[in-house]
């Protein structure tokens, strides 16, 4: 951790506490309520794709305050106390309040655009597919828009008996189902979490104190301006190659993105 360490600094400041107080409540709701009652609260509160029938506009707000397992709020929890304790006292607390929801947010409107984009690309691929189906075009689709979305042995069993009933239109009509299912998923997949604003509190650290330690797994030293440049290559190499892990890396992208403008936006105001 940083060593700035400013006269009267508190440790748990009031906005980092309460964003802890809400995140923890909202965690503990979610899992009562589904045990209780059988209600997902994430049906309502989590982040979905704009073509989904589940979006609302309030999920913008409602998916940072939702957590998906104990690991991940854990870990968000850990890195807002870690580097917003020492933001809020140097910022103050509206103003770090402020930032935190403008990252959140913002990653939020970038997760969604490139979700939506990815949802509205697949969906005229298969209504493109719908044209012609056939086993040879099923298979091109799968691997360059639904790959690690579908059973591979499932799907060679599928194209098999296709291919051995090539006269009958029941496999093709089939076929544009199971592709119109998979573009249903990728808009029906929620968004849960702080790790968006939590990467714009990170980003900020980065710049308020680019040359102060932090201790990478504890051990190794790194300063700050190398750790967030680091993790922000990362999540844009993972957001490319690797976006079917189940993880919303152009999410994180954006709450450093929104972050950034916001820091750049105060910067001038004061100069100003």
């Amino acid at each position: 951790m940083a060593a700035y360490s400013p006269q009267g600094m508190q440790m748990l400041p009031p906005g980092v506490k309460n964003l802890l107080i809400i995140n923890v409540l909202m965690f503990v709701a979610a899992f009562v309520v589904q045990r209780s009652l059988g209600i997902d609260l994430n049906d309502s509160l989590a982040l979905y794709a704009v073509q989904s029938s589940q979006f609302r506009p309030w999920q913008y707000i409602t998916y940072m305050f939702m957590h998906g397992s104990f690991d991940h709020i854990l870990f968000n929890m850990f890195a807002l106390w870690m580097f917003g304790y020492v933001l809020e006292n140097y910022w103050g607390t509206v103003r770090f309040v402020i930032f935190y929801m403008v990252c959140g947010v913002g990653a939020g409107l970038v997760h969604t655009l490139i979700t939506g984009i990815d949802v509205h690309i697949a969906q005229q691929a298969v209504n493109n597919y719908a044209v012609n189906p056939n086993p040879d075009a099923m298979m091109a689709l799968l691997d360059s828009r639904f790959a690690r979305l579908y059973n591979p042995s499932a799907v060679a069993d599928f194209l098999s008996q296709w291919r051995a009933s090539a006269e009958s239109s029941d496999y093709g009509m089939l076929s544009v189902q199971l592709m119109q299912q998979m573009v249903d998923f990728k808009a029906s997949v929620p968004t849960v979490g702080a790790s968006g604003a939590v990467y714009g509190i990170l980003l900020a650290f980065g710049m308020m104190f680019p040359n102060e330690q932090i201790y990478l797994y504890f051990l190794v030293p790194i300063k700050a301006k190398w750790f967030v440049i680091g993790y922000g290559a990362i999540e844009l190499f993972l957001g490319i190659f690797h976006s079917a892990d189940g993880i919303a890396h152009f999410a994180h992208l954006g709450g450093m993105l929104f972050g950034l403008i916001l820091i750049l936006m105060w910067r001038r105001q004061r100069r100003m």
